[in-house]
């Protein structure tokens, strides 16, 4: 498995991500440090006496073959930083944890998008993040949210209703169902091609300080962020807050003047967040004016989607950023487009490759519509 040694190593009490990184710089790799004697790690300078007895002790407990065995059972991976399936824009945040531990599909090229809101939230606000979570799915855009009672549960289940894939992004290990009622919709997220994804170790616990370093996650690999229900006090308005100290869009849900569980959202539209009435102008902000739906295989497309299909070769993968240069698109609007056509059927994604065409695809250029 990969990166295990590391994964170990940052549930030692007292080494954290920055600790981990100076240890992996001195003895060339974590699998050393892992291995090091107390001397070794005492010349080191990185530790302290009680982090060497902590990590000692932890590798006296471990036997290392029986946490792969037991890791790989549940389906939990490690991913790093430099590794592909480290999402795209979380890679260039201001902070990005070094580690990622996910189950089920990472993906790194999605189009992110996360809808957030009040755990106390009104059946308006969980009818209105279920429905946004649905329509957008069925658009190609992939939900992110934090998987918490209230909004964050109802933008999943949304997700879920359209049978596609959305990322729970969690403040405790992702081996841990938090809150416990989520369980079966998390097992469901994975069974769908969606990914829980947490910085935090297997087996760490949720606490309150974990939330708010979660919401620069979701925060971090997303276009923009969708809140729909928030109090004055809300974590989801951390989460805005994170979005804009990133350069992404905050766009906002207006609820009832009456309403203390809006009052947040209605806050931040009168400091600035794109107001939004309805999925349908979600889309049209990010740039999608035609659903998935309107694009059925054999029938024809547009000049741009034609282009990238005449791009793109029935055997060999073409990378994204490739497409980019070549047909000189911005990659988020190149993004969608490949979503589209690929739930459409006319192409396919190599997981380490970029696309290529799907072999059952039929293009009709007779008719060309503009897109």
């Amino acid at each position: 498995m990969k990166h295990l040694h590391e994964a170990l190593l940052l549930t030692v009490q007292g080494i954290g991500e920055m600790k981990l990184k100076k240890l992996q710089e001195h003895f060339g790799d974590a699998g050393n440090v892992w291995n090091a004697e107390w001397r070794q790690l005492q010349e080191s300078g990185c530790l302290g006496a009680k982090e060497i007895e902590a990590l000692l002790a932890k590798r006296e407990r471990l036997d290392f073959s029986d946490v792969e065995k037991d890791w790989t059972a549940k389906g939990i991976h490690v991913c790093s930083l430099s590794d592909m399936e480290y999402p795209d824009l979380l890679r260039k945040t201001y902070a990005p944890p070094l580690y990622l531990f996910f189950r089920g599909c990472l993906r790194s090229d999605s189009l992110f998008l996360a809808i957030v809101g009040s755990r106390r939230s009104t059946p308006y606000g969980r009818n209105v993040a279920r429905t946004f979570g649905e329509k957008l799915s069925r658009a190609g855009v992939t939900v992110v949210s934090g998987a918490a009672r209230g909004i964050d549960t109802s933008a999943h289940e949304g997700a879920l209703d359209a049978g596609a894939p959305t990322y729970a992004v969690m403040g405790c290990g992702v081996d841990i169902s938090y809150p416990a009622e989520n369980a079966r919709m998390l097992e469901k997220i994975i069974a769908t091609g969606g990914c829980i994804i947490s910085e935090y170790p297997p087996g760490t616990l949720p606490v309150a300080g974990h939330f708010p370093a979660r919401n620069r996650i979701v925060a971090g690999m997303s276009v923009g962020v969708l809140v729909v229900e928030a109090a004055l006090k809300s974590g989801a308005l951390i989460t805005a807050d994170l979005a804009l100290n990133e350069n992404r869009d905050v766009y906002a849900i207006p609820g009832s003047v009456f309403s203390e569980a809006s009052r947040g959202a209605n806050r931040l539209i009168q400091q600035g967040a794109r107001l939004v009435g309805s999925p349908e102008d979600l889309l049209e902000e990010l740039g999608i004016c035609v659903t998935a739906e309107d694009i059925s295989l054999g029938k024809a497309l547009g000049k741009t989607e034609r282009k990238i299909f005449q791009a793109l070769s029935g055997e060999q993968a073409t990378p994204v950023d490739s497409l980019v240069m070549q047909l000189g698109l911005e990659a988020s609007k190149l993004q969608v487009i490949l979503l589209q056509m690929e739930m459409a059927g006319y192409i396919v994604r190599d997981p380490s490759m970029g696309y290529r065409r799907s072999p059952r695809s039929e293009i009709n250029v007779q008719k060309p519509g503009d897109s």
